[in-house]
């Protein structure tokens, strides 16, 4: 095993694992809110968006490592990196947009909740 067959299985890895983190995510918050539903529990659908989203953000990541992983370190030319450029560009703006609805704030902003820095 060469290299870069090495590097492709690890990045394979890493996409399996950001997958697997959406699905399983997906059926949580399902099987989650399904259980609120049952037990008239308030926010049911906030809620289900929130961990929904989170899981999401959580397998984007992780696609987003794997690529950058077997693009970098297998085929790293001009048109590969531009390419990998334009995926991260997409997701980093898809993970923005995740944050900003299950939080209601950009991720660069402070949360009001959190105690003051000493």
């Amino acid at each position: 095993m060469t290299f870069s067959d090495a590097v492709e299985a690890v990045g394979k890895v890493i996409d399996a694992a950001g997958v697997g983190a959406i699905v399983i995510g997906a059926l949580f918050a399902t099987a989650a809110a399904g259980l609120r539903v049952c037990r008239h529990g308030p926010d049911v659908y906030r809620l289900f968006r929130q961990q929904l989203g989170r899981s999401i953000l959580l397998g984007l990541e992780l696609l987003v490592a794997a690529d950058i992983i077997r693009t970098v370190a297998v085929r790293p030319s001009l048109s590969s990196v531009g390419v990998l450029a334009g995926i991260v560009l997409i997701r980093t703006f898809l993970s923005f947009s995740l944050e900003l609805e299950i939080t209601g704030r950009w991720p660069w902003q402070k949360n009001p909740d959190a105690a003051p820095d000493s």
